[in-house]
């Protein structure tokens, strides 16, 4: 069996430094639980400057040097106000790679994502026993401010503190049903660990014929 290939990982915000591979290595686990994948420790970049003429590129250039010929390279950013179906294919027309990229835009931000499955959530990092998912999560601004008015001690959510783990205990298929961005996400990290899986000799369990 051949050395697993590594993902480097683009991100904009703190909590995402952490969280993307608690979520990375969740989908994993998922497909095969004997799967070794190297996750890099994301790369964190402001989204003004990744919008910026030239950084977006430099960032992928850096991150496909990372990871070698065999490597892959997920992006994730908030969409915030633009849309994700204009903004993702116009980045992804930047990247300019012959590596493997999954591109993802967390339709507003990546805490609507835990909206969308708050059930899973309820009684986690401060959060009411009750917690119940809004009407359409994807169409909250301020999703982060949704988690602050749901605590029940009154604390602010903590994006460093937080998010990470949150990540690593928000259903993911209840999201996905709720969320097409977070559909799209599964299904892109997805497609990077099959990229990395097949360094393997033999087909892996997740493997669908």
């Amino acid at each position: 069996m051949k050395a697993p290939r590594s993902i480097a990982c683009i991100v904009e915000g703190h909590g995402e430094v952490e969280a993307v591979p608690i979520l990375i290595r969740r989908i994993a686990t998922r497909i095969d639980p004997s799967l070794s994948i190297v996750i890099n420790r994301p790369l964190r970049y402001s989204r003004s400057t990744l919008l910026r003429g030239g950084e977006f590129e430099r960032a992928v250039e850096f991150s496909a040097r990372q990871v070698g010929p065999q490597g892959s390279i997920l992006i994730l950013l908030d969409s915030d106000d633009d849309c994700p179906a204009t903004l993702g294919p116009q980045l992804l027309n930047r990247a300019r790679s012959d590596r493997v990229i999954g591109l993802v835009l967390a339709n507003r931000e990546f805490e609507g994502w835990f909206l969308a499955s708050a059930e899973s959530i309820r009684g986690k990092r401060g959060l009411r026993d009750d917690l119940d998912p809004p009407t359409d999560p994807e169409s909250i601004r301020g999703a982060k401010e949704w988690m602050t008015r749901h605590r029940i001690d009154g604390s602010t959510y903590r994006e460093t503190l937080d998010q990470a783990a949150l990540t690593a205990t928000f259903d993911l298929d209840l999201a996905a049903t709720r969320s097409r961005s977070f559909e799209k996400c599964l299904r892109e990290i997805t497609n990077l660990i099959q990229a990395t899986a097949s360094s393997r000799s033999e087909p892996w369990a997740g493997e669908r014929k």
